[in-house]
């Protein structure tokens, strides 16, 4: 199978380096809006680079979008109107609005397309689902969710994020939905900055949390932040009436405990997201391969990138006007 890469910046060289050892692809063409870096990130994998991002979609048999944000509704567009199976990075859109369109029109379509939320891939929470499907966690009370970054984003980046929650925050929303198999009913959200004032020149925040209720009664508890001087915690901590489990609590993770006689942390925290789920984001590229062939159905639809964008959207609204959102408020 070829492989069109569509996007050759930090997560797209991540990618070429993950797809150029995926079974199943026997070519690898890498295209950017800038040429230079297509030739760049292909000569790093043995890739070839494409001239242009129409050329690479013209003779791929599937494609692969990485590219920024913004021009994720464009190239999706294109890709399925040449009937190409498509994976896309999230978010479909860069708003709610948008990513509504985009995956009616995926849907219209009838080919196969895959949503980047890798954490679906990753072996903790895939046992954390496990368990919960099997009963073994007994009747799900409450969760939390921490998702703090070792450094904020450069200051470029904040003002096309679309804000904490759509950018950040949309991997917890989607990954409780795919571990509990539940909506979520009503979210009440807060933050501020605590850090890094160039937040608040974009109207944005550095820190902040978010309490879940549940369709099935079940309620959650996020707590987000931009800076973590420990390296990048990314964690689950999921309590019910038979055990309580964590995904993300092991010898590399950020906290430490104060207790006496309590070990300190055994090894280096992760420094960033790349290293922490490139197992996780292998293990996606295999499950794509396995879609694009016709072979499985897609494990993350678009659907799902609209129901997780439906919460971060509650989120959002609910931290400028203090107040809790309910979903159905949120179109979908």
């Amino acid at each position: 199978m070829k492989i069109a890469l569509l996007g050759a910046g930090r997560i797209g060289r991540l990618h070429a380096r993950l797809l150029s050892s995926t079974p199943g692809v026997d070519e690898l063409v890498i295209a950017d809006a800038v040429p230079e870096r297509a030739a760049e990130a292909a000569a790093e994998v043995g890739a070839r680079a494409a001239p242009a991002l129409d050329a690479a979609l013209n003779e791929a048999d599937a494609v692969v979008i990485a590219a920024a944000t913004t021009a994720h509704a464009e190239l999706i567009r294109a890709s399925i109107g040449r009937g190409k199976p498509t994976f896309c990075e999230k978010p479909l859109a860069d708003d709610i609005s948008a990513t509504i369109d985009v995956a009616a029109a995926i849907e219209r379509s009838g080919v196969p397309f895959q949503l980047g939320f890798q954490r679906r891939f990753d072996g903790g929470y895939r046992e954390a689902r496990r368990m919960i499907e099997s009963g073994e966690l007994g009747t799900l009370y409450n969760f939390h969710l921490a998702g703090h970054d070792p450094e904020p984003p450069h200051e470029g980046y904040i003002p096309q994020s679309g804000g904490l929650f759509r950018d950040f925050s949309i991997h917890d929303f989607d990954v409780i939905r795919w571990l509990t198999g539940v909506e979520v009913d009503e979210v009440y959200a807060d933050g501020g900055v605590r850090g890094f004032p160039v937040f608040a020149k974009y109207g944005d925040v550095d820190t902040a949390v978010a309490t879940l209720r549940m369709a099935d009664g079940s309620f959650g508890v996020l707590t987000i932040a931009r800076h973590d001087p420990l390296g990048y915690d990314i964690r689950a901590e999921l309590f019910g009436s038979k055990d309580s489990i964590s995904v993300g609590l092991g010898p590399r993770t950020p906290i430490r405990s104060v207790e006496p006689g309590v070990p300190p942390q055994a090894g280096p925290a992760w420094p960033h997201f790349l290293d922490r789920f490139n197992e996780a984001y292998a293990a996606e590229f295999v499950t794509f391969v396995r879609v694009a062939a016709g072979e499985l159905p897609s494990p993350c639809t678009a659907r799902d990138g609209v129901q997780a964008l439906r919460i971060a959207e509650a989120a959002t609204r609910s931290l400028h006007e203090h107040r809790p959102v309910r979903l159905d408020e949120i179109p979908g």
